[in-house]
């Protein structure tokens, strides 16, 4: 539940009413670059104009990939040349120090309000002395499941990848024995990009793998451990997951889940309200947990991701694009966000909200 005092709500929204009060700067257009994956471009796109509209200004909204990869190859272009088309950029968890070098303090216009987050996401999203990003949502891998086809075989949510492969394996046996030759155990994300670094961490933490590069700066991925995870995740391709999954990022996974034709998912937790829209196949019939353990003496990984709003530092209205960001980032539009996209956000204190 939020509860965030008056001031603190409508932080962001003092550029533009002051700018308006006093006729200094009249209208302008900003444009804001979305991800596409799910609802977010639409989501990016209500929260924009609902902005635009309380402060007078005009909102363009820039489509980018949907492959994290692509877009941040994109973005470096778009920034090495020093474009100023995009004042607003999403950017990953993991890109504040790539890109750092390329956006402005948002420090100066926050007032503080940068302490109502997570304190590990704003010291993520600092980089060289320098707020380069607030942050907008939270992501960690989850594994979605058909809780009426485990009713169904009378099994559990899976607590082990063994289990899971067991229980994938003999659901998916049984329901193309029934007639449904299109179901799949297992769906998840294989295509050579972040996301498959994202699933093969998850799965090599989950064995006690260690970490491909280790505090020190030592490789120390090269055990057995994180091999057993590997070559569990590769009997999985042609036996409960398609051949076709070696190209799936995070829609084609939902695709076929929510088309009802596999059993088990790992995903964002975006897919949640997608999963329960009323267009969906598979709504009220699927279910949500911690991804498995990799044995016994595993334990439950997921990579912690998400989404960050930062200003380039080549836009040519910094101050209202700051304002922007701050809207976005904002206790009431995020748990908009929430309550209909099922995005997770936090902060600290006060005003938590999951």
């Amino acid at each position: 539940m939020i509860n965030q005092k008056p001031t603190r709500l409508l932080v962001s929204l003092a550029f533009g009413a002051t700018l308006i009060g006093t006729g200094a700067i009249h209208a302008e257009t900003l444009a804001i670059s979305c991800g596409a994956v799910g609802q977010e471009l639409e989501f990016c796109k209500t929260g924009a104009e609902a902005w635009a509209k309380q402060t007078g200004n005009q909102i363009t909204i820039v489509s980018t990939p949907n492959s994290a990869t692509a877009r941040l190859a994109l973005y470096q272009q778009w920034l090495a040349a020093g474009v100023s088309d995009v004042d607003v950029f999403q950017i990953d968890v993991i890109w504040p120090g790539i890109l750092g070098n390329h956006l402005i303090d948002l420090k100066p216009y926050a007032n503080g309000v940068e302490q109502e987050h997570f304190p590990a996401l704003v010291q993520n999203n600092t980089f060289d002395g320098k707020l380069v990003a607030m942050p907008w949502f939270i992501d960690a891998g989850l594994l979605y499941y058909r809780k009426d086809l485990l009713a169904k075989h009378n099994a559990r949510p899976p607590q082990t990848w063994q289990e899971l492969t067991a229980t994938a394996q003999r659901i998916q046996d049984a329901e193309r024995a029934a007639g449904n030759d299109k179901m799949w155990g297992f769906v998840w994300q294989g295509r050579a990009y972040e996301g498959l670094t994202c699933n093969a961490l998850e799965w090599i933490a989950s064995y006690n793998g260690g970490v491909i590069v280790d505090e020190r700066g030592p490789i120390t991925v090269n055990n057995p451990q994180a091999a057993a995870a590997l070559d569990m995740a590769a009997r999985w391709v042609n036996t409960l997951s398609p051949e076709g999954v070696l190209n799936y990022a995070e829609e084609e996974a939902r695709g076929v889940f929510q088309s009802g034709n596999a059993v088990f998912m790992r995903n964002w937790p975006y897919a949640w309200s997608l999963a329960q829209s009323s267009e969906s196949t598979i709504k009220d019939r699927a279910g949500v947990s911690a991804l498995p353990k990799g044995g016994a003496d595993g334990r439950h990984a997921a990579t912690l991701g998400g989404s960050q709003l930062a200003v380039s530092k080549y836009s040519k209205h910094p101050q209202l694009a700051a304002g922007l960001v701050l809207y976005l980032t904002g206790a009431q539009e995020q748990k908009r966000r929430a309550i209909h996209g099922s995005y997770n956000q936090g902060f600290q204190g006060e005003g938590v909200l999951w």
